[in-house]
């Protein structure tokens, strides 16, 4: 019987995944069962089955017997399902851009997310050659920047050398919603990405359908970047109220600070969050966010 090796997740399209071993040699395999409850990043066991064919062109071909624990899984999920985005990240980079308009609760979202697995973030804005979107992009950020969040303001298109050393030592996982030039900044940091993923494709016989799913590129030697598919909701349902509280940090000092020990924050009386808001010490738009986010978790 074949002994196992391993391998890291760097490409999925359904239940075909392309791992990379130590070696950095690819492995085409599919998962043992029927359920696949792997993500982009998993580090994984593996048992060969087939031999590369120089025919076809494939790589070796194996089957998934386990995965190992993760130090972070990143996913969003509604009342019905969950979808892996990312596992074993250290942080995230949430992409939104001065044209088009991007969604201050998708980014909130994210921002709960990441705390929820501890991630570090990073926030780009880019197109910030766009001068009067920029401008209104940038007042709209301001109160993340004021809470600690770091904003890396960027133009993909003309240079992203501010980004490279937040990268570094990190495996990182970029998000944001279709539009915001999440693509044009991957091929910015990584000139060959579109040779990786037409590689990923031949390997995997995906064709076009592996765009639409997540993968890794390595930077260097310590440092990964993810590139998953644009997102237009990022469901919380699998986070409880507390989870979704301590998600929004601004909150922190006033929590369990309420009246009621059940307070939503939304109406009742004896509220820190809206005693805070209204001295000014939260930020409106933020705390209307948390109670959309929290009413619905979907």
């Amino acid at each position: 019987m074949n002994s196992l090796i391993q391998g890291r997740i760097v490409a999925a399209f359904g239940r075909q995944y392309l791992a990379r071993l130590n070696d950095g040699n690819n492995v085409n395999c599919v998962p043992r069962g029927k359920k696949s409850e792997l993500a982009c990043g998993d580090i994984v066991n593996i048992r060969l089955t087939g031999e590369a064919s120089t025919s076809s062109g494939t790589g070796p071909q194996g089957v998934i017997e386990s995965f190992e624990p993760r130090n972070s899984l990143l996913f969003r999920s509604d009342a019905f399902r969950e979808k892996l985005i990312a596992a074993n990240v250290t942080q995230i980079i949430i992409v939104v851009a001065a044209e088009p308009s991007f969604s201050d609760e998708l980014l909130s979202r994210c921002l709960v997310a990441a705390y929820n697995q501890n991630l570090d973030v990073v926030i780009i804005l880019n197109k910030c050659d766009l001068k009067k979107p920029a401008t209104s992009a940038r007042k709209r950020l301001a109160p993340y920047v004021e809470i600690g969040y770091r904003v890396v303001e960027l133009s993909a298109i003309n240079d992203v050398s501010s980004l490279r050393p937040l990268l570094l030592g990190h495996i990182s996982v970029l998000v944001g919603q279709s539009g915001m030039g999440k693509s044009t900044l991957i091929n910015a940091l990584l000139p060959d990405a579109e040779a990786a993923t037409r590689e990923i494709s031949t390997a995997l016989d995906s064709g076009k359908h592996t765009t639409t799913h997540a993968r890794l590129y390595n930077l260097d030697e310590n440092s990964s970047l993810i590139d998953c598919p644009g997102v237009q909701v990022f469901g919380l349902h699998h986070l409880s109220f507390g989870e979704i509280e301590q998600g929004f940090i601004e909150f922190a000092k006033y929590l369990g600070q309420c009246r009621f020990n059940d307070c939503h924050h939304s109406h009742e009386p004896g509220c820190a969050l809206l005693a805070a808001a209204a001295d000014g010490n939260i930020d409106l738009r933020r705390l209307a966010l948390f109670q959309q986010i929290s009413a619905s978790k979907s």
